[in-house]
């Protein structure tokens, strides 16, 4: 019998060969073990799989009864996903976004869903959506705008209002019901948009919308909102027309002339050839400053990130309004959903538009440079510049993270964070490093990257200052006191020798990383040496005791933080570098009643890190070099 993951993979060629394909009998495929272990294998590193539900299950206690007893509830048809947890995140703007929390049974079985929907509809998809989907991020959108967006004259910017929450159940399983022609397989689709939320103890029914925090919520959506990326296709297959000539008429006028100048400066006289020239020059001076793009070219382009999109438009405003109306229309008589008015503008290219944190804008540089095969050329011209947004941005979130404040003239300065000074000096130095990574490695695309500088000297002086505070001294004194030939880093000891911490300069994030797109994604089938965790139950063997138990746990401890080097069981999970050990029944119940006891004598062990000097060994953290 084939594997479950052979199995998707030959779904995923399929669907990749037939965009039109119906699939069937799909249910059956959910009463396989072996795909449990697969999706267990993706979700219990993440630091959300020990975070509860409205129940106590959390990926701690996986193991062969665990699996047999979700498949045993599908098969009697007794499955019924339990309500999510709802807790609200805040947004930028101040407004409060809902998140759900599934219990981990649910998202183990939403795992296996969602695996089996990435390989149906990704390869339908089409290339211009980024969000939520494999070898696509942020920077694939964007290096796509830069790229497809040259000469646009309108930008029309798209924000859907509350999408996730909008969402309408009835056209989303019409949408599925298209391609899976699989009634049970539907149903628990159904079921898991149906189940409800808990908020401050009281169950809420979900009438729409799919909740933010499941599994399959994001690829959900995008199922959803491939309609409109089709809408989009079908608008833009209508309004592309190619213009009526190769050139504009102003365009044409003066390098038709240029030509005759040129001619002329061939078989002139000695004595008129330095007029001819000047001629030449004023008519390519002309020619570079108008536009050779004719007016009745038509162009549309588009990009999407989940319910935000960007279409760039080649025309008037006029056609703008009517893009932005048909979509408005389809949208709502359809879908159910509505684009925010205050979001959705149209904006002329050569001013700046708002699109995943970067401003971006069609350059109008008439600067005449000389190409690589040696003709001057507006190589700037029509161009896609990405910017970073300084002011509302970086200052902002400086100012938010209490870094810098602004004083009384509009300036900038950096202070100490106070709250960081309970920290370790290694704590505190990554912790900046972090923050500055972050932030260079996101606007790494932005023609104005050298902003950073000043940014990273503000994070360098703010981290100065909590370090002094930390230690009662002066900001120079810090600086002095670490500064080597390569700049300054502090030193700390490992097993491994000396080692050093520093803020990472911002040229190293420049050049880090490329950003490419164009190989679609393909399920390939998981090489069991990915499978530890299967591999480890199957032995049937305890980790801790070593005694042959045929009912194997799993023993989650959340993060390597929380394992403590005075039990047996925290010395071997340390030993062997991982926070989870397959244990018996026994050592199971052993482990989970002492547990309490010993994360609260970890939490107060003493900090190592406590003077300004080079730390010492194996302070940094519990794990052993």
């Amino acid at each position: 019998m084939n594997s479950t993951s052979e199995i998707l993979e030959r779904i995923n060629r399929s669907s990749m060969e037939h965009h039109d394909g119906v699939f069937t009998r799909l249910y059956r495929y959910l009463l396989r073990e072996d795909i449990y272990y697969i999706a267990y294998q993706k979700l219990y590193a993440n630091t959300g799989a020990v975070t509860p539900g409205v129940d106590t299950d959390t990926a701690d206690g996986f193991g062969s009864e665990y699996i047999e007893a979700i498949i045993s509830e599908l098969k009697n048809g007794t499955y019924r996903p339990n309500p999510v947890r709802r807790k609200y995140i805040q947004k930028a703007n101040g407004k409060l976004r809902p998140l759900g929390i599934p219990s981990f049974r649910d998202k183990l079985l939403q795992e296996v869903v969602r695996m089996f929907l990435q390989a149906i509809y990704e390869p339908v998809f089409y290339d211009q959506s980024h969000g939520f989907r494999p070898n696509r991020s942020c920077h694939t959108a964007l290096s796509s705008i830069k790229f497809t967006f040259q000469g646009v004259k309108w930008f029309i910017e798209g924000d859907i209002r509350g999408c996730f929450d909008n969402i309408n159940h009835s056209a989303l399983i019409g949408l599925l019901e298209r391609k899976i022609k699989d009634s049970k397989f539907i149903n628990i689709i159904r079921m898991f948009l149906k189940a409800g939320y808990v908020e401050d103890f009281e169950y809420h029914n979900t009438l729409s919308g799919t909740p933010q925090g499941g599994i399959i919520s994001p690829i959900l959506a995008n199922i959803y909102l491939h309609e409109l990326d089709r809408k989009v296709a079908e608008i833009k297959s209508d309004f592309d027309a190619p213009p009526s000539r190769a050139m504009s008429k102003e365009y044409q006028h003066y390098f038709s002339e240029m030509r005759r100048t040129k001619k002329k400066i061939v078989s002139c006289q000695d004595s008129e050839r330095p007029g001819l020239i000047k001629q030449y020059k004023e008519l390519r001076k002309r020619e570079m400053s108008c536009s050779r793009k004719p007016e009745d070219d038509k162009k549309l382009v588009y990009c999407r990130y989940a319910d935000d999109f960007l279409i760039g438009v080649c025309g008037n405003k006029e056609d703008c309004k009517r893009i932005k109306g048909t979509l408005k229309d389809f949208l709502g008589s359809v879908y159910s959903l509505e684009l925010s008015e205050e979001k959705t503008k149209i904006t002329h290219s050569a001013s700046r538009v708002r699109f995943l944190g970067y401003d971006i804008s069609v350059r109008k540089n008439q600067q005449i440079r000389r190409r690589k095969d040696g003709r001057k050329a507006r190589s700037l011209f029509n161009t896609v510049e990405l910017l970073i947004p300084v002011e509302d941005k970086l200052n902002a979130y400086l100012i938010k993270s209490g870094m810098v404040r602004q004083t009384s003239n509009g300036n900038l300065s950096a202070v100490a964070i106070r709250s960081m000074t309970h920290l370790s000096n290694i704590e505190i130095v990554r912790s900046y490093d972090t923050r500055l990574r972050g932030i260079c490695n996101y606007y790494r695309l932005a023609a104005n990257y050298n902003d950073l500088c000043y940014f990273r000297y503000l994070l360098q002086t703010s981290m100065y200052r909590t370090l002094a505070r930390k230690h009662n001294t002066t900001m120079m004194d810090i600086a002095n006191k670490y500064k080597t030939r390569n700049g300054w880093a502090l030193p700390y000891d490992t097993k491994r020798g000396r080692k050093y911490a520093a803020l990472t300069e911002i040229a190293a994030c420049k050049k880090s990383h490329t950003v490419s797109d164009t190989a679609p994604w393909k399920y390939s089938l998981v090489p069991d040496y990915r499978l530890s965790l299967k591999k480890r139950l199957m032995a049937q063997t305890c980790e801790l005791c070593g005694t042959h138990c045929s009912k194997c746990k799993v023993f989650h401890a959340g993060s390597m933080k929380e394992i403590a080097k005075e039990t047996a069981w925290g010395q071997k999970m340390l030993g062997i570098r991982r926070k989870t050990l397959v244990v018996c029944n026994d050592c199971y119940s052993v482990i989970h009643s002492n547990k309490s006891k010993v994360l609260s004598t970890a939490s107060r062990e003493p900090d190592t890190l406590k003077d300004v000097s080079p730390v010492r060994k194996g302070s940094q953290t519990n794990l052993p070099s």
